[in-house]
């Protein structure tokens, strides 16, 4: 069983939360608090394995109360923030201070059934987490030092296709540094909430030596740029004569996500082929396994990032079973395998 502490000042959301859960015979809500110093003391007297916290609340906000429990004592935690700009804005923060993961509270856009499905799988993969592999990761995030930018020789304009999960704003972020200004054109799904994207992709672009953006419909995909699918719409790669654009639509849950790894690599599979490389990355789940078989099938080259430096070795390992990874290697190894492989001649 996974003990979760729900920590909310909203009576509404606290009841809907535990409701839930309470539907799932692998979770178990130990307590409820309504605000961080009853969380403080629930947290000693139940021992969560994962907690949900809200980011706007009264006596001491969210936030706060992370930093000083990241400080203390190291938990899951999985931000949950209102739908809108400024609660992307927060979330993004949260992450920063440590949180996991975020969730949508529910709202008119955003119902209960979407939610609870969400809930359940982030709190899941929460608490597989390895929290000293995520301490490790997060510090390498936040290190004044950034990571060595590579150059490219030259390009044969390959598309790059990534996918990412719980742990992957992290590992995003250090990949995509990595990068030179004139690297492929890139594809991103990082399963998060719409409005959340758009604060992570202004994150990326103040790293990045690429051009990082939310990807817009019928956005062009090329060299030195970087397109984010946004949250709650999936994102697919198109192809008219040489160019490459995205597609961004709405849709129903792909393997239970909504931007889904799988649709963007069966689109890149269909439309880019052998002028493609893959990266599949930390996160929970099977969403892109198939899809990057297809992108194999097809020609294309496919990296997954190994055990030991992913915080939830969940869809690297289920696209290796699948039989549609070329090489698996380190996180910090990425980049430089993508430059690789984008210099090499397609055919």
């Amino acid at each position: 069983m996974i003990r979760v502490l729900v920590v909310d000042d909203s009576a509404v959301v606290r009841e809907i939360f535990t409701a839930e859960l309470s539907k799932d015979p692998e979770l178990e809500v130990v307590g409820t608090a309504i605000d961080p110093y009853i969380a403080r003391d629930k947290i000693v007297q139940v021992k969560p394995d994962v907690v949900t916290l809200d980011v706007e609340m009264p006596r001491m906000d969210g936030i706060t109360f992370l930093r000083k429990l990241m400080r203390y004592y190291p938990l899951p935690v999985i931000i949950v923030s209102s739908l809108t700009p400024k609660g992307g804005q927060m979330a993004m923060e949260a992450m920063n201070a440590g949180a996991i993961d975020v969730l949508c509270k529910p709202g008119a856009s955003y119902t209960v059934g979407d939610m609870s499905i969400e809930l359940i799988d982030k709190i899941k993969a929460a608490a597989a987490v390895n929290m000293k592999r995520w301490a490790s990761a997060k510090a390498e995030s936040d290190s004044n030092k950034p990571p060595a930018r590579l150059s490219m020789i030259r390009t044969s304009n390959k598309v790059l296709a990534i996918g990412a999960s719980t742990g992957g704003t992290q590992a995003l972020q250090r990949v995509l540094s990595a990068l030179p200004a004139d690297a492929p054109g890139t594809v991103v799904v990082q399963h998060m909430p719409e409005h959340f994207t758009t604060s992570f992709a202004q994150r990326l672009n103040d790293y990045c030596a690429m051009e990082v953006k939310e990807a817009a419909n019928g956005d062009s995909v090329a060299p030195g740029k970087v397109l984010i699918a946004p949250g709650n719409k999936h994102m697919l790669l198109r192809r008219s004569g040489a160019r490459y654009y995205v597609d961004v639509k709405g849709g129903p849950l792909v393997r239970r996500h909504r931007p889904s790894v799988e649709v963007l690599f069966n689109s890149v599979s269909r439309y880019a082929g052998p002028n493609s490389i893959g990266v599949i990355m930390t996160g929970m789940g099977d969403d892109g396994a198939e899809g990057m078989l297809k992108m194999k099938q097809s020609g294309a080259i496919n990296i997954a990032q190994d055990e030991a430096s992913c915080v939830v070795f969940g869809m690297p390992k289920e696209a290796i079973r699948h039989g549609g990874v070329d090489h698996v290697v380190s996180l910090s190894k990425i980049p430089e395998a993508i430059l690789k492989y984008a210099q090499q001649e397609h055919g």
